[in-house]
């Protein structure tokens, strides 16, 4: 259980997350992913990393049970700064990186696949914001990577998923396979990066996140403020207390966690 980190071929490293049952994250998670990541792109032997998950789903988002043990707002705090550490070490990461999503991508999950360089998914893979639904704001700056502006709001309000083939209209999903193809190509497209000039593929990555329209940390961030707004105004713990994870999804929405294995 835990981050780990492999080498399977020359030129690839592949960051592995398992916190069952869900990986939903606790802070510690979030810092330990946010390490591996960082620590595969500053390897001069890597030049590309994927990042990939284990269990029934890629990621459910933060511990939320720790978020309610912890007294005040310690885990929150935590939750918000580690969280930002993990999206930041996908995006400045050295070396570009592949995320390999399978089954749920939620919440902080969104915020790891929409910072990364490309998406291959399985065929069962979802992806989507519930935090209204979870007392919690955040990740719009990260689905907004992924869908369209207007879909984006939609998702927000809402808390529906949308699917890996949907987004692989959109072009934002590189490849959408079986579930027991998802290793294979997510290594099939790292490895055909891998084999350009290490230093040049450093050069591209910064180049192309020095281009980009949003700056994602700063985005983020602002998010994060109203996040914890909704905290000191109560409003947080009050969709805490009383969020049933099977009751609220909506008629077309693909089956989330159970309500059992959820944070």
């Amino acid at each position: 259980m835990g981050v780990s980190t492999s080498r399977p071929e020359p030129g690839v490293a592949v960051v592995t997350v398992d916190f069952p049952p869900v990986n939903a994250l606790p802070v510690r998670g979030w810092y330990d992913l946010a390490d591996a990541v960082r620590g595969a792109g500053a390897d001069g032997g890597v030049r590309c990393v994927v990042l990939a998950a284990a269990g029934r789903g890629f990621n459910a988002g933060v511990d939320l049970k720790e978020i309610r043990r912890a007294p005040g707002h310690t885990a929150l705090l935590g939750a918000n700064h580690g969280c930002a550490a993990a999206f930041s070490a996908v995006y400045d990461c050295q070396v570009p990186v592949v995320a390999a999503v399978h089954g749920f991508c939620l919440g902080g999950g969104v915020g790891l696949a929409g910072n990364a360089d490309a998406v291959v998914a399985s065929d069962d893979a979802v992806f989507g914001l519930p935090e209204l639904d979870r007392g919690a704001l955040g990740a719009a700056t990260h689905l907004s990577r992924l869908v369209p502006r207007h879909l984006m709001r939609a998702l927000y309000y809402t808390s529906r998923t949308v699917t890996a083939r949907e987004l692989h209209g959109y072009g934002s999903v590189w490849r959408v396979v079986p579930r027991g193809e998802l290793p294979a190509a997510a290594l099939a497209l790292a490895r055909e990066i891998a084999a350009k000039d290490g230093s040049l593929l450093r050069l591209a990555k910064a180049a192309l996140n020095g281009i980009d329209p949003v700056d994602v940390h700063r985005s983020y961030r602002y998010e994060q403020g109203f996040t914890f707004e909704a905290n000191l105004g109560g409003v947080a713990d009050r969709l805490r207390e009383t969020f049933a994870p099977g009751t609220a999804a909506k008629p077309d929405k693909p089956a989330e966690p159970a309500e059992e294995d959820l944070p």
